[in-house]
Parts: C-alpha cells; sequence; structure tokens
C-alpha cells in the first residue's frame, strides 16, 4: 500500500489487554478463611509446628495485601474501633518485657508474636471484607465445614480408639473429641461457627430445601457440642440461643417465620440427641462425674480461682507478664496435685494475673467497643448482609465469653485466632450492598404482610358528615 494510501487508513490502535489481577479480595479472603479453618483440624493449633504456621500465614498474609496495595496505588485502610485497643494491649505487653515486669521474658515474647498474629489476621480479614456479597459464600463455607468437623466428632464420639481423628495418638490423654485433646475446646470451636448457619436459617438468606438443609446442619453442630460432654460449652450455646431469641424480638422487620424457623432448629437438636444421643448423651452425662477425675475438678478450679486472686494482688498493675501463669503458679498452689496446672482455667482471671489490671481494662475497653458497634448495626439484621453477619459474629462471641469463665479456650490459639476476627467484624463497617440488592430487598420488605394488618376502612368513614 503505498504511503497516500496508509495515511487515508491508518493502522488500528492496538487494543490493549488489562488482565483482571488474580490476588483479589476475595481471594485473599479467601486464604485468610483457609488459615482460620484449619488451625483446628492442627490439634488447635497448641504444637510448636502449627504455632509456627499460623504465625507465618498471618505474617504472609499481610505482606501480601500490602504488596498488591502499593502495585495498584490505593493504599486504603479501613478504620476499625478496636484498632486503639489492640495496639494499646500489644504495647502493654512490650512494656512487660522492656521493664522487666515478666515474670519468664521468653514465653512472654513468644506469645506476644501469637497475639500479633491474631492482630495481623484480625487487620486482614476486616480490609478484606467490604461487599455484602461475601457474607453468604463465608456464611457457606463456614456451615460446610462445621458439617464436616461436627460429623467427624460425632462419629469418633460412637466409636472412639484414643486417637486424635482415629489416626494420631495424645500423649498427654485427656478427653478427646473431635481433632481437638480436650472437649472442652471442641465445644469452644463449634460456639464460634454455629451461630453462621442458624442465622442463614432463620434470615432470608437461605429459603425453600436450602434453608432445611441448612437447619438440619445447625442441629448437627449444636447437637455435637453437647455429645462432647462440655458443661461450659452446654451453658454457652444456650445463652446463644437466649440471645438469637431477643434479637428476633427487636428486630425491625421480625417476622414470625424467622421465630418459627429458629424453633424448628431448636426442635432438630433435641431431635437428634434423642435419635442419635439417647444412649450416648445419657452415658456422658453420667460420666461427667466420674470422668472429671482425669480433668481440673470443681473443687480444684475454686482453689486455682483463689490462689490467682493471690497472685494478682502481688503484681497489680502490669500482672507477671503475658504467657507466664504455668510458671509462676507452683509458688502460690495452696493445694496439693498430680496435674500440671498449665491454665487457670477461667480466661478472666489468667488475663488479670498476667496483664494487671493495665491489660485486664484494655480487654474490657476491647469488648465494650465490640458490643457498642455490634448493637448499632443489628437494627434490621434479618434483612440486610451487615446485619446478620453482625448478628452471627456476635452471638459467636458471646458464646466464647461465656464459656471463657470456665475453662480457658482463649487460650487455644486455633479458638483465639477465630474470636478476635470475629470480634473485629463484628465491630467493623457495615458492608456495602450493591444497588441491585437494595432494591431486591426494599421488594423483598415490601411484600411481607404487616404483623397487625390495617383493616380496609368502612364505606361510611368516608362519607361526609352532614
Amino acid at each position: 500500500m503505498s504511503s497516500a494510501a496508509a495515511a487515508l487508513h491508518p493502522d488500528p490502535a492496538p487494543v490493549v489487554k488489562h488482565s483482571k489481577p488474580v490476588l483479589t479480595n476475595s481471594v485473599l479472603l479467601a486464604g485468610a478463611g483457609t488459615v482460620l479453618l484449619l488451625a483446628p483440624l492442627a490439634f488447635g493449633a497448641v504444637e510448636p509446628w502449627s504455632i509456627f504456621a499460623l504465625e507465618t500465614c498471618a505474617l504472609v498474609l499481610l505482606l501480601v495485601w500490602a504488596v498488591r496495595q502499593w502495585m495498584h496505588d490505593q493504599l486504603e485502610i479501613v478504620g476499625n474501633a478496636l484498632y486503639l485497643p489492640m495496639a494499646a494491649f500489644l504495647a502493654v505487653v512490650v512494656l512487660q518485657g522492656v521493664t522487666g515486669a515478666s515474670a519468664y521474658r521468653h514465653v512472654t515474647y513468644t506469645h506476644l508474636l501469637l497475639y500479633a498474629a491474631y492482630g495481623m489476621l484480625a487487620f486482614v480479614v476486616t480490609q478484606l471484607l467490604r461487599r455484602s456479597s461475601q457474607f453468604e459464600d463465608m456464611a457457606t463455607l463456614i456451615t460446610g465445614y462445621g458439617a464436616i468437623v461436627a460429623t467427624q466428632a460425632v462419629l469418633q464420639g460412637i466409636a472412639p480408639n484414643g486417637k486424635l481423628l482415629w489416626i494420631w495418638p495424645s500423649a498427654q490423654g485427656g478427653w478427646i473429641y473431635g481433632s481437638y485433646v480436650n472437649h472442652n475446646h471442641y465445644a469452644g470451636l463449634m460456639e464460634l461457627l454455629t451461630p453462621f448457619p442458624i442465622v442463614l436459617a432463620v434470615t432470608r438468606f437461605a429459603d425453600g430445601n436450602r434453608r432445611m438443609v441448612v437447619a438440619g446442619i445447625s442441629a448437627l453442630m449444636a447437637g455435637s457440642i453437647f455429645l462432647s460432654g462440655s458443661r461450659g460449652g452446654m451453658l454457652a450455646f444456650c445463652i446463644q440461643m437466649v440471645t438469637l431469641a431477643v434479637l428476633l424480638l427487636r428486630s425491625r422487620h421480625g417476622h414470625w417465620k424467622n421465630a418459627l424457623m429458629l424453633g424448628t432448629v431448636l426442635l432438630l437438636v433435641i431431635g437428634f440427641l434423642v435419635w442419635l444421643g439417647s444412649n450416648e448423651l445419657t452415658q456422658r452425662l453420667i460420666s461427667i462425674h466420674s470422668e472429671a477425675r482425669e480433668e481440673i475438678t470443681g473443687g480444684m478450679r475454686f482453689s486455682i480461682d483463689r490462689d490467682g486472686l493471690q497472685m494478682f494482688l502481688k503484681r497489680p498493675v502490669l500482672g507477671w507478664g503475658l504467657g507466664t501463669f504455668p510458671t509462676v503458679y507452683p509458688q502460690f498452689r495452696s493445694f496439693y496435685t498430680t496435674f500440671f496446672v498449665n491454665q487457670a482455667h477461667n480466661d478472666y482471671l489468667q488475663l488479670l494475673v498476667e496483664t494487671g489490671l493495665a491489660g485486664f481494662l484494655i480487654s474490657a475497653w476491647f469488648l465494650v467497643m465490640v458490643f457498642r458497634r455490634a448493637v448499632s448495626k443489628l437494627g434490621n439484621w434479618t434483612e440486610t448482609s451487615s446485619g446478620a453477619l453482625t448478628a452471627a459474629s456476635l452471638l459467636s462471641c458471646i458464646g466464647i465469653l461465656v464459656h471463657s469463665s470456665l475453662d480457658f479456650n482463649l487460650q487455644i490459639p486455633a479458638n483465639a485466632a477465630l474470636f478476635y476476627v470475629l470480634c473485629t467484624i463484628a465491630a467493623s463497617e457495615p458492608l456495602q450492598e450493591s444497588q441491585r440488592k437494595r432494591v431486591l430487598r426494599r421488594r423483598h420488605a415490601l411484600i411481607i404482610e404487616p404483623v397487625f394488618p390495617i383493616p380496609p376502612a368502612s364505606p361510611s368513614a368516608n362519607t361526609p358528615s352532614s
């Protein structure tokens, strides 16, 4: 072609294809979820190798998120009301190590790294969890995961062989249930997970056959708490259900069908326990007293509480150092036992002993902010993804907080990491809803019949008076 023709018909400009980024928010969020859900399968992440893996994964997720932000020139940090108390708590622990307040500086340092990992996971998840569509994916993942874990635990409870997951022997003994050496910690995991399928079942996010499937999975997960034989778990679940009933009654768009579904879930739990656990549950409840000989008894717990208060009075401001309870406690123990008392069996007391009033008050500030922020988003929680996510996260936190007065779930890294992430989610900003979802939600609200329908006006009411 001549130069004149080329000038008249220039070659089309090359089309630049922008490939989609591989590491999207959803992919990174799935990675964080995988870390949180694999930790319980690693026996609660209590072994040195699993603790190292948890800390490493948390750091890698944070670095990948930061590099992705830098590469796309979109450094944006979503604030959260809990970041300040979290930073203040870490500052107290650092102060313990710097000033020599810690009775065992190396242990305090290792626990500082672990709590930093909790903070990194919570930060990354709340930065990535932005859209309402992510709630349904998250709840579905937790529901499926909970169904698998609960099924394995129930089957192992029926046919135990004294090994974790039927494969790994436990060197320390204990009351094995699921992938945990201690049945109370399995119950703690289910307290964190079960609210998600139950919230799905009682809200608009599941309907038809899917709602019944979710309700059945909820019954399986909740029933496994009772079959585990954990009294603290049973109490925590009951308080969670009472709280959920109150939330349903106070909801702006509460509907009798939601309350009916909650009743259905509870009936399924009872039916599941009667069908599968009529003999199993009875034997477990009867054996609680006898098998408690292998654990810390109620009288021994009371003695530990009393000794713990003496420890607190010795160092009331900064405490003995994070993670130092098992190291310091023997010199304060007031009773004879062949057990090694590795934890206080009361997370509140252990927090007071290890971090003093400084750490305890900061933790109280942390929890107050969780409840304040969460309650402010619950006005319409049965109709919005943000409200449903907040309700499920808050119920999970309530369960562990109740159970923590009787056991030490927050000393188990897998349970603690999930707890702190859910606390941060409960206190985060509302999720962003697409325009389409807002329109659908308004239409859904319009077709719901009012609880007290207004009777039609009589013809005489429109007749002008003479």
